[in-house]
């Protein structure tokens, strides 16, 4: 699923634990000149270094880039420092202390296409290395639900979307929410006091509701109910709409 930057914006200013660094955002010219050294930036790394420029998610300090020509192969936070491009791994995050590192996985693509690379991260201890999220708009999602408590998200389909995008907004107003909206609009909604084995996943911006099941053997299935006559039984009072969600999405120009 191709990363929805106007939700990665949300998400950045809305969860605690993100921030800026005290640098500001990084010129286009200054990324290309990165670009020169380690290869194609994936779209949303891209995009956190022109808005925000470097910072953190949560603990992990994400690199920048330097200035245009400048050498910077051994300035520490910038993503060209040489220690940071290791054979197919591009590292661009890292927890203090010699804690876990994250690096793009250079040499697969991922699901969320489109130049983004899967992220993979390094355990501090071990050394053993495992897969995060399919892009690092992914990642900074994952990394929010954790820091809200969320863990990998509600259920298997909704943790497989946000490892891609932190929610998808599209042009129809069908919204399905990521790790910094789907707290807040479930107790909007008592969706735990009226249907406690579903979990409201979205809505289509007109007053109707995307349900999933928590637990069970369905947990793909969306049915869509009225926000206002939210009830135990969603599979009976509303209707079906897709047991591909992200499928659904892409279809619809996600």
């Amino acid at each position: 699923m191709r990363p929805d930057l106007t939700q990665l914006r949300d998400l950045v200013e809305e969860s605690p634990g993100f921030g800026r660094g005290s640098a500001s955002a990084v010129p286009e010219e200054a990324i290309r000149d990165a670009e020169t050294r380690v290869g194609p930036l994936p779209p949303s790394y891209r995009w956190w270094l022109a808005e925000f420029g470097h910072g953190r998610a949560g603990g992990a300090q994400i690199a920048t880039a330097g200035p245009a020509g400048a050498a910077d192969d051994d300035m520490y936070e910038a993503i060209t420092a040489a220690w940071r491009l290791s054979g197919a791994r591009l590292c661009f995050a890292v927890e203090p202390d010699c804690g876990d590192s994250y690096s793009f996985a250079l040499d697969r693509d991922g699901e969320a296409g489109a130049g983004e690379h899967p992220v993979v991260c390094r355990d501090g201890i071990d050394g053993e290395e495992y897969p995060v999220a399919e892009s690092f708009a992914g990642f900074l999602a994952v990394r929010a639900a954790r820091l809200r408590g969320l863990r990998d998200g509600p259920n298997p389909t909704v943790a497989r979307l946000w490892r891609s995008t932190p929610g998808v907004l599209l042009g129809n107003g069908v919204h399905v929410y990521g790790p910094h909206t789907i707290a807040e609009r479930n107790e909007t909604f008592e969706v735990a006091r009226y249907a406690p084995h579903w979990v409201l996943v979205g809505d289509d911006g007109g007053g109707d509701g995307f349900f999933m099941r928590r637990h069970g053997r369905d947990r793909v299935s969306v049915h869509r109910l009225g926000l206002g006559a939210v009830r135990a039984d969603v599979a009976a009072a509303g209707e079906p709409v897709t047991d591909d969600l992200i499928g659904w999405l892409r279809a619809a120009g996600a």
